[in-house]
This record gives C-alpha cells, sequence and structure tokens, in this order.
C-alpha cells in the first residue's frame, strides 16, 4: 500500500517555520513536550505521527498524537464519565490540590502525569498496564470512584524511511512510502486486551463507569467492521466499554500544528464486544476456501 507522511514531529513535512525546523532538529514531539520515544527498526526516532494512504484519508500512527491540547483526551473522558466540570491533578498530588469552586476533583495516575497502575495477569507474573486511570475524590480528599482508559493507535507496515529521510534532508521525496497499516492488531491484540481489561474492572466496586477506550477515527471504523452486526448502546456502567475516536482536522498555515477533533463517543458493554468478536456476523460466504481451491484446479 502507497502513502505518504503527512505529520512530520508534529508539522506538515515540508513546514519551513522556526517551530517545524527545529522540532525535526531536536526529535521533539510537541505533543509531549519531550523527544518523540517513537523509534524505527534501526534505532533512529521516527517522529512520524500521521500518514494518508493513497485512497483514503490521514490514518494517526502514534498514540501520543492522541495527547494533543495538554492531553485533552482526559478531559473528555473524566468530563463523560463523572458527568460534570472536573480539574485534573497528578495522581500523587490531587489530596493535597485545591480544586477551583464547582469542579469535580479527579486524580490522574498515567505516563507524566502520575505512576502507570498494573492489572494482574491472571495469577502469573507480569501483567498489563492500564494506560490512564482517572479517580474522582470528595471534598475530603478521599475516593469515590473511577474510570480507566486504554489510549492506541495502529502499527505500521512497510516502509517510510526513504520519503522521513528525503524531509529531514529538505529534499522532496522521489517516491511514496511503502507504508501501511497492522490491521490485523485489531484482532490479534487490541480487542482481546480491552475485552480481557474490561473484565477485570467489572469486578472493581468503584469502577463505575467501566473502560473507555480511546483511538484514532480509523481503528475505531476496522473495529466496528470487525465485530460486524449491530452493537447495542448502553448507558455507563460497571462493565461498560465506551469507544471514543479523534482524527486530525485540515491542513494549516506553516508553523502551526493540525486539530485533534473529537469525532464521537459510542458506549456499549464488554459482554456485548465478546460476543460479537467470538461470534462475528460479517463472515463471507460459505464455501469460499472451496471454491478458492476449484478456481486454481
Amino acid at each position: 500500500m502507497a502513502s505518504r507522511i503527512i505529520e512530520l514531529f508534529g508539522y506538515a513535512p515540508t513546514d519551513q517555520s522556526q517551530k517545524a525546523r527545529q522540532a525535526r532538529a531536536n526529535s521533539e514531539c510537541p505533543f509531549v513536550a519531550s523527544k518523540c520515544v517513537k523509534t524505527l527498526s534501526n534505532g533512529d526516532i521516527s517522529g512520524v505521527c500521521t500518514l494518508k494512504p493513497m485512497t483514503t484519508g490521514p490514518v494517526i500512527c502514534c498514540p501520543y498524537r492522541l495527547y494533543a491540547d495538554d492531553y485533552r483526551i482526559l478531559l473528555d473522558v473524566a468530563k463523560v464519565a463523572f458527568e460534570g466540570d472536573v480539574e485534573l491533578f497528578r495522581g500523587n498530588e490531587a489530596r493535597a490540590a485545591t480544586v477551583s469552586p464547582g469542579k469535580i476533583k479527579v486524580a490522574v495516575f498515567g505516563k507524566r502525569w502520575g505512576k502507570e497502575l498494573r492489572l494482574p495477569n491472571r495469577g502469573k507474573s507480569g501483567g498489563y498496564f492500564v494506560d490512564w486511570v482517572l479517580a474522582r475524590l470528595d471534598d475530603k480528599g478521599d475516593l469515590k470512584d473511577f474510570v480507566a482508559i486504554e489510549v492506541q493507535s495502529i502499527d505500521t507496515t512497510g516502509n517510510y524511511q526513504e520519503e522521513r529521510r528525503a524531509y529531514l534532508n529538505n529534499e522532496e521525496p522521489t517516491k511514496a512510502s511503502t507504508a501501511g497499516f497492522n490491521w490485523e492488531n485489531v484482532n490479534k491484540r487490541i480487542l482481546p486486551q480491552l475485552i480481557y481489561k474490561g473484565h477485570v474492572l467489572r469486578r472493581e466496586r468503584l469502577c463505575r463507569s467501566g473502560l473507555f477506550f480511546v483511538c484514532p477515527k480509523p481503528v475505531n471504523d476496522k473495529i466496528r467492521e470487525r465485530l460486524g452486526g449491530t452493537l447495542y448502546e448502553y448507558q455507563l456502567q460497571p462493565g461498560s466499554l465506551s469507544l471514543m475516536w479523534y482524527d486530525i482536522g485540515e491542513e494549516v498555515p506553516e508553523g502551526q500544528i493540525r486539530e485533534l477533533k473529537a469525532e464521537g463517543v459510542f458506549t456499549t458493554t464488554v459482554d456485548q464486544v465478546a460476543n460479537a468478536f467470538t461470534s462475528p456476523s460479517n463472515l463471507p460466504n460459505e464455501n469460499v476456501y472451496r471454491d478458492a481451491i476449484l478456481a486454481q484446479l
């Protein structure tokens, strides 16, 4: 699949503004205000945030791209989960912090905000990290309830190194990248983890709004395509799974970063997702393997 890079270290790869050139020179990620941590197979820092296949719209391929606007997705989830005007604080600082009048105090646990919280892995060593936990505190600083968040983009296949190298050398790429997307990870990794984590969180008495999954719009589209049929919509509850998806906005002048647009949120249950995953309704016609064999004989 041919594609092209449309965001490199946060900016358009052809952007010659001082901000864009500095980000490329220093390998900076403007979304988390630190070095880009995404690496290529040879160890080089990637810097590629978003790719655009030739036949579809852009696809965010780095989860840190979803942390634009000072981690706005955390605020978006907290407003939905806790149904009010919220104020976020680092997890280990929240109890002592002073919340603004009329706002809900929320402690945040996750990278760069506080320690990540690990889920046990079915009694074995290790386990899964939950990307984020948002905990609502009462006026005394005691825990009232919490919600968990998983954030994922999509892994790439193929190669965009030649195109990337050309842009970093201020040259015009001679051909499109061969990079595509590993959509099979929706089946192998994303959905199984969401189902497992959702079931674990369902047993938590204070996890009253379930698990939120934040992803790019094309990933949400692939999940819904994979599950097929109709997922019923539910209210937030223990055991609910809320899909929240985002996309990037239109092109912007040099020196600016494209908007991160909230596209939608859909709440169902872990049981609905698990049943749809194991009993998909969008199977191909019967005897497709037989027909393929006969066509080749």
